[in-house]
């Protein structure tokens, strides 16, 4: 063998120096051990994170889904008219708020209780009231010739009150809704006929009811003989029941009727002698003091 050449001590000592390690850098890398435990630590925290996540979303899965069930036996049940499962009769009325159906066989776009109102009064007119004031709207009434003034009161797109002025001298009549449904609540309701109605005005026997029934009469024109359209204002405990029917003769002795709605009560609260432009000042002709001790016993608009 060639022996190598000789290194003397005082290169490898400058070889060694020629490279120095900071000590500094060695203290702040961080060991193996250290790692694996902080990777670890993350690891735990992102698992227990998601296993929340998915048991929140598997709960609120199972309870749409619980909704959803009892939400089609309730519609079930009322499509055929049967009775109500025991097991949502405690929620019958908040689950009845959140059926949904479909538009199959709907008539066009959704309906306003305004625009279906507008149907049961022939040759009624929308007029939309915008910012004006009742004043405005009562005299451009009386220069367009306009013989009655009805104002439709909601609250949240729900129907609650009726205001039925006559013009040019009134009377004005309000009355309170319950119980309102409309045409656009029904599914599959079919089309209405706007053929004059004729009217049934059921135990207005009081003073007080024939000025009622005269009120309401006058809001419709007189109709024909052969007009299969009937509106009934049945008044039970002074609330006056609406229905709205048409019928047609199936033979020489029967008579189908169907009811094509809307439907509501009506409660009578004040008649007053002039008409809305000047309702601070009329005369009011009568008001239901519903705070004294006899009023629930006592009925106005019929004698028994």
């Amino acid at each position: 063998m060639m022996p190598g050449p000789k290194v003397s001590q005082q290169n490898i000592a400058q070889s060694v120096t020629l490279h120095p390690v900071a000590s500094s850098s060695l203290s702040k890398r961080p060991t193996p051990t250290q790692l694996t435990t902080h990777d670890l630590k993350e690891k735990l925290r992102r698992e227990a994170r998601l296993r929340r996540e998915y048991l929140y979303r598997k709960a609120q899965e199972d309870r749409l889904h619980t909704i959803e069930e009892k939400k089609q036996k309730l519609k079930n049940a009322l499509d055929e008219n049967h009775l109500i499962p025991t097991e949502v009769r405690k929620e019958a009325l908040q689950l009845q708020k959140l059926l949904e159906y479909d538009d199959e066989g709907a008539e066009g776009e959704y309906c306003t209780p305004v625009d279906e109102m507008k149907l049961i009064f022939p040759g009624s007119q929308r007029m939309n009231r915008g910012k004006h004031e009742v004043p405005a709207l009562v005299q451009a009434c009386r220069a367009g010739g306009i013989t009655d003034l009805v104002i439709l009161h909601e609250t949240r797109g729900q129907p609650d009150g009726l205001v039925v002025c006559h013009l040019p001298f009134g009377p004005t009549a309000y009355f309170t809704l319950y119980n309102v449904v409309m045409r656009h609540d029904i599914p599959h309701i079919g089309t209405m006929s706007e053929a004059f109605p004729h009217l049934i005005f059921h135990n207005f026997t009081s003073r007080l009811g024939t000025r009622v029934s005269n009120i309401l009469k006058y809001l419709f024109p007189v109709p024909k003989e052969d007009s299969h359209r009937v509106i009934t204002f049945a008044n039970q405990e002074d609330y006056i029941s609406f229905r709205h029917h048409t019928y047609k003769k199936k033979d020489h002795k029967n008579v189908e009727l169907a009811e094509v709605g809307p439907r509501f009560e009506m409660k009578l609260y004040m008649i007053k002698l002039g008409t809305l432009e000047n309702e601070n000042t009329a005369d009011v002709e009568w008001r239901l003091h519903s705070y004294t001790r006899t009023a629930k016993k006592r009925r106005f608009l019929s004698v028994e």
